[in-house]
């Protein structure tokens, strides 16, 4: 183990690992249509010109289409091997939290959360315990996920 992994906020990376989950399932979910999209695009036949003048700037606009395109499907394909080898390094650790645990971190990182403060209210009363309990119930569960995507 690297030496630097004693000196990273473990934490602070756990979180921001939870907050980009809906983001990584979103692509996982679309890639295939944004790559087809992208064929139809590249695919397009332009329109004959009938004077014999070219109707773009330059001569050589649809090759630049072509290759633009391309270099689109390329960026489009990467970002979906990074969002599988992102759940395929998230997703097993999430399984190993509890429904409790899975749930308050939910409630506090996942649900694209408009509530603010109001979080540990909403935790609070879904298990009828105080808002502080709530906070201590998101720490623990926080250090859990930590520990079990990055080790101690």
């Amino acid at each position: 183990m690297s030496i630097i992994w004693k000196y990273l906020d473990k934490k602070a990376a756990a979180i921001a690992a939870l907050k980009d989950y809906d983001s990584m399932k979103f692509i996982i979910d679309n890639t295939d249509a944004d790559i087809k999209n992208t064929y139809h695009k590249m695919a397009g036949i332009g329109s004959p010109g009938f004077d014999g003048m070219p109707h773009s700037k330059t001569p050589q606009a649809a090759e630049s289409r072509v290759t633009s395109c391309i270099d689109e499907i390329d960026v489009l394909k990467e970002r979906y091997r990074q969002a599988t080898e992102y759940m395929s390094w998230f997703v097993p650790a999430w399984r190993e939290l509890t429904p409790d645990e899975r749930y308050v971190l939910d409630m506090f990182f996942c649900k694209q959360n408009d509530y603010g403060d109001a979080v540990a209210d909403i935790v609070a009363d879904h298990y009828q315990i105080e808002r502080a309990s709530a906070y201590r119930r998101k720490c623990r569960a926080v250090d859990k996920l930590t520990v079990l995507l990055f080790g101690k």
